[in-house]
């Protein structure tokens, strides 16, 4: 689940950061100025957005993902605890090892 929040939300980050850079070309001259100046906190920006959306991302998928969680690990630990339980046999189950 972490994973694909971190997925998503890098995918989110530099998706965010292509269309800055394509909206912002008249900036390029001033690059240097702008990196020295504000470097420290384009990163802090750029760190605290990316929080935000993998905290995001991650309550969205644990939220549609893991609906309904209790109620199926029930079910499952019922069937444990009920014992040897005889399923049906495969149709297509070839006897012949």
């Amino acid at each position: 689940m972490v994973a694909n929040a971190l997925l998503l939300s890098l995918a989110l980050l530099i998706a965010i950061a292509f269309y800055l850079m394509g909206e912002l070309k008249f900036l390029v001259p001033y690059r240097a100025f702008l990196l020295h100046q504000y470097g420290s906190a384009l990163t802090t920006f750029f760190g605290l957005l990316f929080l935000n959306i993998f905290a995001g991302a991650f309550v969205l998928i644990r939220k549609s993902f893991l609906k309904d969680t209790g109620r199926k690990l029930s079910h499952i630990d019922k069937q444990f605890h009920v014992g040897n339980v005889n399923l049906p046999a495969d149709s297509d189950y070839d006897e012949r090892t």
